[in-house]
């Protein structure tokens, strides 16, 4: 048993060692434990205070830039606050100086009238005093004139006035006539300035036309092709075209003749088109003649197109510009109608812009002033009417349409821009080598304007000189006066006005003459 016991005692023993020894590492790890713990801890607040340190300066700087921020808004408004009351100090004290000026330069003026007004008074006075010494020499000296000339002072005073009223109007008539003639030459002399500028700035050269064409052949025996078996070709060319085809013994040539020259043109290409061909008979000139006729309207088109365009001239409808086309291939006085058209247009604009108008809508009226000659159809309107009437048909403007109607004085003129379409137009066809005239007719326009002059009385010799731009009249000096060397001035201007045609201007200078002659032997 005593084995056992000791085992027993052994196995306590150790039982109860091994538990002191577990309690023992026990103890000693959950010290470990919370030491680690405590580290951790330590660990965890170290961290946390330096994440609060961190945020803490963070938010100091943020809080530091806002306030930054914040001062420098204040001190930009502060500034803008004292710039304006700056500004207002200083524009109170330039208006306080203004006023202080003004009170100064009012009180200076008030003390200058003070004193003028002193010297006014002192000058009434003696005024008032030579005043009442002139009655009493007035009254003695008109009882003295009574005495002598045995008139009383009414009847002097009345002699008196009427003797001074026909004085001043003889001198007023003389001033009124020096004055009207002064205005005439400064008023000739600015519009000759101003017409001169106006046309050396738009001077261009003039061809005449001719009713007639020459179509040049290359051999004579073209012509054989062009007549046809019996003429037969020739006939149905002058019949399609309008155009009369002149064959004679001229080598290499043949003469078309028309007034009118669109038609001469068609004629023209027509005939140009065939001989090129080859094929000359009558079914294929009816052909050509008609490609012709609508090729050619192509090209006036485009020819009124270009015009427009050349001239600054927009908005235009279609049928204008087909008309402006046209004049390409009209003429007046065998002045071709579109150069006419074109120079008057430019010599408007100028016109215009010396005198400040609107110089482009001068020049679309000087452009469309002649469009009344373009229509074939015939009518009883005269051009100037007839071409106001298709402006207005066409969305023209008012100035525009009552320019082209009163450019021969048959509208009344309504626009400031009408006279100067008008002048424009004269002066256009009116320079030198411009238009052509039969020499007939020329002749008799002299011999008019003269027998007109004569119908006057106390006329003696009328003579038209310079081309019929001059008319002057040589008159009796016994039975004319020079106030009525005036009025027949004018009533023979205002009847060539009004009974003749002519261009341009006419010169009417009315001549009066006296002379005593007496030898001495």
């Amino acid at each position: 048993m005593e084995p056992t016991i000791i085992y027993i005692i052994i196995g306590a023993a150790a039982l109860i060692l091994g538990i002191v020894l577990g309690k023992f590492i026990f103890a000693k790890n959950t010290k470990k434990q919370i030491e680690e713990a405590e580290q951790q801890s330590q660990k965890i607040i170290s961290e946390a205070n330096l994440q609060a340190e961190t945020t803490k300066k963070e938010k100091l700087l943020e809080a530091k830039e806002k306030f930054v921020q914040l001062k420098a808004e204040h001190d930009k408004e502060v500034m803008q606050r004292n710039q304006k009351l700056i500004e207002a100090e200083s524009r109170i004290k330039q208006k306080e100086q203004s006023l202080n000026q003004k009170d100064q330069n009012l009180e200076k003026q008030i003390k200058e009238n003070e004193g003028i007004k002193e010297t006014l008074n002192r000058q009434i006075e003696v005024v008032n005093t030579k005043r009442t010494e002139l009655e009493k020499h007035q009254e003695e000296h008109i009882r003295r004139l009574e005495k002598v000339a045995g008139l009383s002072a009414e009847d002097a005073k009345a002699q008196l006035i009427e003797s001074l009223k026909q004085e001043a109007q003889t001198k007023a008539v003389a001033l009124q006539q020096e004055i009207i003639e002064e205005a005439k030459q400064k008023a000739n002399k600015e519009a000759r300035k101003i017409v001169i500028q106006t046309i050396q700035r738009t001077a261009a050269e003039q061809a005449i036309e001719n009713a007639i064409t020459v179509f040049n052949l290359e051999s004579d025996e073209i012509k054989g092709s062009i007549i046809g078996r019996e003429g037969r070709n020739i006939r149905a060319i002058e019949a399609a075209t309008g155009v009369d085809l002149i064959v004679d013994d001229t080598p290499e040539a043949i003469v078309l003749s028309s007034f009118d020259p669109l038609r001469r043109e068609i004629a023209r290409l027509s005939l140009q088109r065939l001989v090129a061909d080859g094929r000359i008979h009558p079914a294929r000139i009816e052909e050509v003649v008609e490609k012709t006729k609508k090729q050619l309207e192509d090209q006036v088109m485009e020819i009124g197109e270009r015009t427009a365009m050349e001239l600054g001239v927009h908005g235009l409808h279609k049928e204008l510009i087909r008309m402006v086309g046209r004049m390409r291939f009209r003429s007046s006085y065998g002045q071709n109608l579109l150069m006419h058209s074109r120079e008057t247009a430019n010599l408007c604009a100028i016109m215009a812009s010396e005198l400040g108008l609107n110089p482009k809508l001068a020049k679309r009226a000087g452009l469309l002033h002649d469009i009344g000659k373009v229509p074939d159809e015939e009518t009883e309107l005269s051009h100037a009417l007839l071409g106001a009437k298709l402006a207005e048909k066409y969305g023209e403007n008012p100035a525009v349409v009552n320019a082209i109607g009163a450019h021969h004085d048959e509208m009344e003129m309504q626009y400031v821009i009408s006279p100067i379409i008008q002048a424009c137009d004269a002066i256009s066809g009116a320079r030198p080598g411009a238009r052509r005239e039969i020499m007939q007719q020329y002749i008799q326009r002299i011999k008019d304007l003269e027998n007109l002059a004569m119908g006057y009385t106390g006329v003696e010799k009328a003579y038209a000189i310079q081309a019929g731009r001059e008319l002057r009249v040589i008159v009796e000096a016994d039975k004319v006066t020079d106030a009525d060397s005036d009025k027949l001035s004018f009533e023979i201007a205002q009847k060539i006005q009004t009974e003749m045609t002519f261009p341009g201007q006419i010169k009417v200078t009315v001549i009066r003459e006296k002379r005593s002659v007496n030898v001495a032997r």
